[in-house]
């Protein structure tokens, strides 16, 4: 899919809203896509409340999932999400799209800032001139200074950047290169 793309990172299984949701799947580039699989095995049950996790972090989400599930995931999530369907073929698996996925139009910038670390909320306060008196907070209270600071685009690409600058012991898939 993006697989040696330079500058995307592919992330299994990305926490949100601190462990309240995972995504399958994120890809991290100019934007954080997310993929959620939904495959024969499984239900659509928890794809309410994983909708409200995304809806709030994601700029982007499609779900992955099988001939069996596309007609009842569409009536659970919003318009502007994908729908891939995916049908097994011999040993391969095919995609097909059933919808391209198209901007979150309601993104949290909250949401979005509990996906730093508490040192990289710092460092990004400090790099505005924003860090005073902060050095003590808790993460929450520099999720909460980040998100109120600066715009909702500049907090995205903020986490886009560090998300990318993690190390090798995060779960990544894809290194950017």
């Amino acid at each position: 899919m993006h697989n040696g793309e330079p500058d995307t990172l592919i992330v299994e299984e990305l926490g949100l809203c601190q462990g309240v949701a995972r995504v399958d799947l994120a890809v991290v580039n100019g934007t954080v896509h997310g993929y959620e699989i939904k495959s024969e095995r499984d239900t659509l049950a928890r794809l309410p409340s994983q909708t409200g996790v995304y809806n709030r972090t994601l700029e982007f989400v499609t779900v992955v999932a099988a001939k069996s599930h596309t007609a009842s995931a569409r009536l659970l999530i919003p318009q502007w999400w994908g729908i891939w369907e995916a049908t097994k073929r011999s040993s391969k698996v095919e995609l097909r799209i059933v919808r391209k996925a198209r901007r979150n139009p309601r993104l949290d910038s909250y949401a979005i800032a509990q996906l730093l670390w508490r040192s990289e909320a710092l460092q990004a306060l400090s790099e505005r001139g924003l860090s005073c008196g902060m050095l003590s907070k808790s993460r929450r209270q520099l999720w909460e200074c980040l998100a109120s600071s600066v715009t909702i685009a500049e907090l995205g690409s903020i986490v886009r950047e560090q998300l990318k600058r993690r190390g090798e012991s995060w779960r990544v898939l894809v290194r950017p290169s």
